[in-house]
């Protein structure tokens, strides 16, 4: 079962930060996972919150922000004072962190709160132009932007994300044009998704830090989790293959 690192290594790092990023970059896990917005001018950033006040010093929605405005703001302090002065990034520069590594990113696309017109091409462009569209796979709960992605990026995987239990989750994904179906770990445990995996889906579930819980997902035959905790989630896997 793979391990994605949910917004970097972000149970013990500031979460969509470089320094997270980096923490993830380290790990022999299979990939990281982002969220990507778009700034009043247009500039692609890491954030997961349409606002920044969870995350940062500052207030505001990110699309009402320029991006100058946004990389004044101090997103570390929040998570300890050690990680004070550390910046929202910019898609490409998360990139630059993973191009010499192994891992899979995946790149959610934020649009279920709030539509930012052409953000598929934004985000798809600057993957090509750093040659790493081999390394991306793309996901979102806006199903309408997973179905244009899947005809603009034919080659990649796009995930469906799912936060509600849906009966006929592999028909739902059948009509979507994709077998990559992103849950929460509530509706994991429901015969919906057994059944989608029976059927031959790439199931990948969020989020899951107890070991316990990652102990049920292999035993249901999940395709990956997402954790904030890679580097804990990691050792447990390592545990169970070589100290049985």
């Amino acid at each position: 079962m793979n391990i994605f690192a949910h917004r970097g290594a972000s149970g013990t790092f500031p979460e969509n930060t470089l320094a997270s990023f980096r923490e993830a970059a380290r790990l022999p896990i299979y990939g990281v996972e982002l969220d990507v917005q778009r700034t009043k001018d247009g500039v692609l950033v890491i954030n997961h919150d349409e606002k920044i006040d969870r995350t940062s010093n500052g207030k505001g929605y990110i699309r009402d922000m320029t991006f100058e405005e946004i990389r004044s703001y101090d997103f570390g302090s929040w998570k300890g004072e050690q990680f004070a002065g550390e910046k929202i990034p910019t898609l490409d520069e998360v990139l630059d962190v993973f191009k010499a590594t192994h891992h899979m990113i995946n790149i959610e696309l934020k649009t279920d709160v709030f539509e930012y017109p052409g953000l598929e091409d934004d985000v798809i462009a600057t993957v090509k132009s750093h040659d790493m569209m081999e390394r991306v796979l793309f996901s979102s709960f806006d199903h309408e932007i997973v179905e244009r992605v899947i005809e603009k990026a034919p080659y990649n995987e796009v995930g469906a994300l799912f936060m509600k239990i849906l009966v006929n989750l592999d028909e739902y994904g059948e009509m979507l044009g994709t077998h990559a179906l992103h849950v929460s770990l509530v509706a994991a445990k429901r015969q919906a998704v057994k059944k989608a995996i029976e059927l031959g889906n790439k199931v990948r579930v969020y989020t899951i830090n107890k070991e316990e819980d990652y102990d049920l997902m292999e035993a249901i035959g999940v395709d990956a989790i997402f954790t904030d905790f890679p580097e804990k989630m990691y050792r447990h896997a390592y545990s169970k293959r070589y100290y049985k």
